[in-house]
């Protein structure tokens, strides 16, 4: 489970830099009314990684929790899917944005790779949540769950139309 949870932290620490970067910095996505689509998209799977991340940290899914935490995960990869043809219908994504994204599909299928047979194992135990500590790791991934939860927040309000007002 070590090597999931340190995958998971660079894979989370990729995203972080996705939406910094791309999606705040260079895009300015949450301002523009053609993403909409988009960015309900992102926000639905920044809550699904927000308990991802946030949780695996800590605990373990035993009994059929793990089946509920594989269907998220089979939600988030939809949802990443739906958003890369979405995203294709609305704009053009520039080189890095694109590499960024293919480096982060082969970085979470490691992590799925790592993960799955562990969550197989977890189906097996009795239902509850298992103490399942990791150190630095799991505070640096609770600090990125925080912060993909509110940036979720953020896109969702967007999406309707809510957007900071700065002061001239």
């Amino acid at each position: 489970m070590k090597v999931a949870i340190w995958i998971l932290l660079v894979q989370a620490s990729l995203g972080a830099f996705d939406t910094l970067y791309y999606h705040e910095y260079k895009l300015k996505l949450a301002h523009g009314d053609h993403t909409k689509v988009e960015l309900r998209l992102h926000a639905v799977r920044d809550f699904a990684y927000a308990v991802i991340i946030g949780s695996l940290g800590y605990v373990t899914w035993n009994g059929w929790l793990a089946w509920v935490l594989f269907g998220i995960l089979v939600a988030e990869i939809v949802i990443t899917l739906w958003d890369f043809v979405e995203e294709d219908k609305v704009r053009k994504l520039p080189a890095g944005e694109r590499c960024m994204h293919s480096i982060m599909g082969i970085v979470y299928g490691a992590f799925l790779a790592m993960l799955l047979p562990e969550m197989w194992k977890w189906s097996q135990l009795s239902l509850g949540w298992g103490v399942s500590y990791h150190g630095i790791p799991a505070w640096l991934l609770l600090g990125l769950a925080i912060g993909v939860l509110v940036s979720g927040i953020r896109d969702m309000l967007a999406s309707f139309g809510v957007h900071e007002h700065s002061k001239a």
